[in-house]
């Protein structure tokens, strides 16, 4: 989204890598998200957008899911705001929190969970409940350190 960290340089990084990218595929009506695989990099433009403008596979449109054949190793958790313990204040609807409860029972592995973060997302502490999941890593420039 707008006010996200760009990914773009990241997902060409993963092709050239030959690694698989799954990027989500929500589902507007509920919370329920997918996480499907992409083809290619260049692929993203050429997506649909959502009301979010947001490029996704359309909803119809019926894609390999990363659960379905293993999971994920590593899942780039979106967010508003962030604190050092890992808590993260996402847009409300759940989607991440409750993809991430699928994969503890679905995978082996827990996948790890990674935040890209503006320095001002960083919070002293962000509200959260028993259904919020944590994030492994917040990963974000602090330019007092460099």
């Amino acid at each position: 989204m707008q006010d996200e960290i760009e990914t773009e340089e990241i997902i060409k990084d993963i092709f050239q890598q030959g690694k698989t990218c799954f990027i989500p595929q929500y589902q507007f009506q509920s919370n329920h998200m997918e996480m499907v695989k992409l083809a290619s990099p260049e692929e993203i433009s050429l997506l649909p957008k959502t009301s979010w403008n947001i490029h996704q596979p359309a909803e119809g449109e019926v894609r390999e899911e990363a659960l379905s054949t293993g999971g994920l190793d590593l899942i780039f958790m979106p967010g508003l705001g962030f604190d050092k313990h890992g808590n993260r204040l996402g847009r409300g609807k759940g989607y991440y929190d409750t993809y991430l409860k699928r994969c503890l029972q679905q995978q082996e592995v827990k996948p790890y969970t990674m935040a890209l973060a503006f320095k001002e997302q960083i919070c002293l502490q962000v509200p959260v409940d028993e259904s919020d999941m944590k994030v492994d890593e917040v990963l974000y420039e602090d330019s007092s350190t460099s």
